[in-house]
């Protein structure tokens, strides 16, 4: 089939809500990562926090318990990265044999459409699928990386070396954070553009759904309150 009669396949509705999928999902990462002033998001707080535990943990003695939260860090990227491997190879199984699944899709939306329709829809799914692996394979790795910094850190929190190998692993572990999250928001987007295969309008509406409870999490959350809680009490 060519191009135009692929482009033909899908109405200007289809078109639209596969803006606004890619739109979210680009917009709300961008705003996540620069929020407006004054109003962070929770993953900039929590980033400042990476940042302070690194310097904390240079005069703890032993550090065994920052080794342990790395390496649960690192299990949580680890199980992420294992399911999206399931869930595209279920989704090129699924590509493979795109029969069904039209049969099925038809029945529920009463069109019948040509079966690149929906491999292409299958293709996006798998997209994000892939996309969120890369993001926590990475993840995973800069962990392992902030973990071999943290363990060059001297014991004597007066030498030399000690505050700026501190500064480098919080820096790492900030950039590990930052991927892991996005993995999740593309998680999260394409769990959301499977509503394409029941039509444009449910996609757009499970797109701004994703989008709402993204932005509810990371700007009005309750965890968020409890973060920007004051601490002069401490």
């Amino acid at each position: 089939m060519r191009l135009a009669e692929i482009t033909e396949a899908f109405s200007a509705l289809d078109l639209t809500a596969l803006a606004v999928l890619l739109i979210s999902w680009v917009g709300s990462t961008w705003i996540i990562a620069n929020p407006p002033r004054g109003r962070p998001s929770m993953a900039s707080l929590v980033a400042q926090y990476r940042r302070d535990w690194m310097q904390v943990f240079v005069t703890r003695q032993p550090r065994i318990f920052d080794s342990q939260i790395i390496a649960t860090l690192r299990q949580g990227t680890t199980f992420f990265a294992s399911a999206c491997m399931i869930a595209i190879g279920g989704g090129l199984a699924l590509l493979g044999n795109a029969e069904r699944l039209r049969d099925v899709a038809q029945d529920l939306t009463q069109t019948a459409s040509p079966i690149v329709v929906w491999e292409i829809k299958l293709i996006v799914i798998l997209l994000f699928a892939a996309n969120a692996f890369l993001k926590f394979v990475w993840s995973h790795r800069l962990f392992g990386y902030c973990a071999v910094l943290m363990a060059a850190v001297p014991n004597d929190p007066q030498d030399p070396l000690t505050g700026p190998r501190a500064h480098k692993a919080g820096e790492l572990n900030v950039t590990g954070a930052k991927s892991y999250n996005r993995g999740l928001r593309a998680v999260y987007f394409g769990i959301g553009s499977a509503a394409w295969l029941a039509g444009a309008v449910p996609l757009i509406v499970a797109t701004l759904f994703t989008l709402g409870v993204i932005l509810r999490r990371e700007f009005m959350s309750q965890s968020r309150s409890v973060l920007l809680m004051s601490e002069t009490g401490r």
